[in-house]
């Protein structure tokens, strides 16, 4: 695992707290490295939105915002359920089958990560979406998974969200393969929906 992977998985499991200070020196004791590939890696956090600037050239953990996970889940709910419908005319057992295979994956191994968890997630999405054909579309709704990412691990362990995820994932498939379009985009869009609303909710002191 590289020092950009063992940081992003850190940041997802919580051990560095929202708003505190990171130090290339630090962090290369921690990981027994040289600063060189530290300072790449943080580089590459901070334009992936995992890290933001602190002081003259250090970076913080920014704070969870109520208001990005919002928009975040708000573009999420127009687009992918868009792409979905493209994606429909094009889905065959194949695919569906995989899709399958990765949700089963996620229901049989025990223990996974958070990081994990949302790597399977975006896999299983990505699966039924890349037959849209759709790339500007398509790499759009990916960009918002990959922004959504750092609050996976958050929602994972506060709000114990997995197995409610996991039985409307199981639900939009069951949909596709019944030729139910319309209904999978349904259960999609309210997928999203709730998961973004139970994690505002959670984040503005409103736990459900």
């Amino acid at each position: 695992m590289s020092v950009y992977q063992r940081i992003k998985h850190d940041l997802q499991q919580g051990r560095f707290a929202p708003g505190s200070t990171l130090k290339q020196t630090e962090l290369a004791e921690l990981y027994s490295v040289s600063r060189i590939p530290v300072r790449d890696a943080l580089q590459r956090l901070k334009s992936e939105g995992w890290l933001i600037p602190h002081g003259k050239r250090g970076v913080a953990v920014p704070q969870f915002d109520a208001r990005e996970v919002e928009d975040l889940y708000l573009m999420r709910m127009r687009l992918e359920p868009l792409l979905l419908k493209f994606a429909a005319e094009r889905l065959n057992g194949e695919i569906l089958g995989r899709a399958r295979d990765i949700l089963d994956r996620m229901e049989q191994t025990p223990g996974l990560s958070a990081a994990e968890i949302g790597a399977l997630n975006r896999e299983f999405h990505a699966c039924l979406y890349h037959a849209a054909e759709r790339p500007t579309l398509f790499a759009a709704v990916e960009q918002l998974h990959e922004q959504c990412e750092r609050y996976i691990g958050y929602q994972s362990r506060s709000l114990d969200y997995q197995h409610t995820s996991q039985r409307e994932h199981y639900a939009i498939l069951e949909a596709l393969q019944q030729g139910d379009v319309e209904g999978a985009s349904r259960v999609l869009e309210q997928h999203i929906s709730a998961a973004g609303r139970a994690l505002v909710d959670y984040l503005n002191g409103r736990p459900e």
